[in-house]
């Protein structure tokens, strides 16, 4: 992400989110703070949504994206009933679960760069919604700082079951980066688990989903976050050992438990998507 500027993608998901309140019906994934926290800034954009007629593609990431956030918070609610108190997002973006919280003791920490807590906190304060006492604000430039120093300082229990949401974030690291962020949830507690996605190697899709691959990429990067990472499924288990319960749903996997029977045209396209959860 380019110095002293909010994420743009993040920016962009939130407006997906945000339009699938409005366009399509029914609601996969119903966030009522989604349109609210945007504010009047965004309203005439959200007005411009393309339809799923004239722009399938869009509605198809539209698709993918609310997919990602239902399925996320589906997991969560698995991890809650097996005991777990903490939630960590990394990369909270204008993610609006922590301020909809309706889980008992649930404590919520949110990561994300200096910069675009920032933001988030001035888009909040906007749109008058409430932090609540079960959220904490985690900044870290991961440039300067040390994500579980980070996380200690803000008060977050490394010896608790904590479930983790890892959105949007897997495709812009570094090999690095990526095994120094599941080192760390891979030494938590058992019950402890992590949902991501991640995409396949541009190698390993039909030619047209490369064109669209080539279109996306050059899009993210032009807005200084260029996608560096990719996974099939053997190399992304590979990278899971630790991990004794892996769920991998490809892109027909998720089309199937979500888009069936849809009589609105909203539906994913291509094959490169996948949700991932892994359970320690």
């Amino acid at each position: 992400m380019e110095e002293a500027q909010p994420s743009k993608t993040a920016l962009r998901v939130a407006l997906r989110r945000a339009a699938h309140q409005l366009v399509d019906r029914p609601l996969l994934f119903e966030d009522p703070l989604a349109i609210r926290i945007l504010g009047p800034a965004y309203a005439e954009e959200l007005r411009r949504t393309p339809d799923k007629e004239r722009r399938p593609f869009s509605a198809a990431l539209r698709a993918f994206l609310v997919a990602r956030s239902r399925y996320a918070e589906e997991q969560l609610a698995t991890a809650y009933a097996a005991g777990v108190r903490q939630y960590c997002l990394l990369g909270a973006g204008l993610d609006t679960f922590a301020y909809r919280n309706y889980y008992e003791g649930l404590q919520v920490f949110e990561v994300d760069h200096p910069n675009t807590q920032s933001w988030k906190h001035e888009m909040l304060q906007n749109a008058r919604i409430e932090i609540p006492f079960t959220v904490r604000h985690v900044p870290v430039d991961f440039e300067r700082q040390g994500l579980a120093d980070q996380l200690q300082q803000s008060g977050f229990a490394f010896d608790q079951p904590t479930f983790f949401a890892w959105l949007g974030v897997v495709p812009y690291l570094t090999l690095e980066a990526f095994r120094a962020t599941l080192a760390l949830i891979a030494s938590m507690p058992p019950a402890s688990g992590v949902t991501f996605d991640y995409s396949l190697p541009r190698a390993s899709l039909p030619f047209l989903e490369q064109l669209a691959h080539d279109s996306l990429s050059s899009r993210v990067a032009q807005a200084g976050e260029p996608f560096q990472l990719f996974f099939t499924p053997e190399e992304v288990r590979a990278e899971l050992t630790a991990f004794p319960h892996i769920e991998d749903l490809a892109t027909k996997d998720i089309s199937t438990r979500y888009f069936t029977n849809r009589t609105d045209g909203l539906n994913l396209k291509g094959s490169a998507a996948h949700l991932l959860t892994a359970w320690r």
